[in-house]
């Protein structure tokens, strides 16, 4: 790969996970360790990322400048197939609390015509459902971060208290070796807990680049979640930690 091709490539992933490691981009990548550090410190002196001991931050909040779209547009097959596996353990009358988040927009399309209740906080499931009479649609109040297509804030929180689901659709930016489960926007962390509190079963929506993943915000342990859905190339000794702690892995 071209060095001005890596260049943009570690960017995306830089900004879409908020922070990453040195070993996961030469993993992601296929190229050495020292050919990834003498990357980030052109970048770092470019101004277009902060390289910290061991990887890399984000030098503004990712979803300052990654638009909704333009995340949707990546790992695109690895998110649909997620989003139709996990759209076959659904069962008609279920009520689903769906999180925000690019695959779990496409879960949501490959939710219409089924009889089920969905609460959300996601703009992007409320376009991909709003005409749909089949599906009962719940949509959580509160503060619209337009970047996103979210709601958040404590309306929101306020509103997830009151709901009862069969289960929640989680996305995350990603899972850490230890099974952790990590974001990166503060403001979708606590709505995030509230989603697994609400829910009687918590399966986790995440494709293959995000095991393992870095996050600076800490949502979960891998013993809160159930169910994890994702693509066979997901790092093993992730899987394997979320796995000793009780989840249930599914690879499409």
């Amino acid at each position: 790969m071209l060095q001005r091709l890596r260049h943009a490539e570690i960017m995306r992933r830089v900004r879409l996970s908020g922070a990453t490691s040195v070993r996961d981009l030469a993993s992601q990548l296929g190229v050495s360790p020292s050919t990834i550090r003498r990357d980030l410190e052109v970048l770092d002196r470019d101004g277009t990322l902060r390289r910290v001991r061991g990887g890399a931050l984000a030098g503004a909040d990712a979803d300052d400048d990654r638009p909704f779209a333009e995340v949707a547009a990546v790992d695109e097959q690895d998110k649909e197939a997620v989003a139709v596996r996990a759209a076959q353990l659904v069962a008609d009358g279920e009520v689903l609390l769906l999180d925000i988040g690019t695959t779990t927009m496409r879960l949501a399309r490959r939710l219409r015509g089924r009889r089920v209740t969905v609460v959300t906080s996601s703009l992007a499931v409320l376009d991909a459902l709003r005409s749909d009479s089949a599906v009962e649609l719940l949509l959580l109040g509160g503060m619209v971060r337009r970047t996103y297509h979210s709601l958040v804030g404590v309306l929101t929180e306020a509103a997830l208290s009151q709901v009862v689901a069969d289960r929640v659709f989680l996305g995350a930016s990603g899972v850490r070796p230890d099974g952790q489960l990590v974001d990166t926007t503060l403001a979708e962390v606590p709505l995030k807990r509230a989603m697994i509190a609400a829910a009687e079963q918590v399966v986790l929506l995440v494709d293959r680049h995000k095991f393992p993943g870095t996050g600076a915000l800490r949502v979960c342990g891998p013993e809160d979640i159930d169910l994890i859905v994702t693509n066979e190339g997901a790092d093993e000794t992730t899987l394997r930690a979320c796995a000793a702690a009780g989840s249930q892995v599914l690879l499409t």
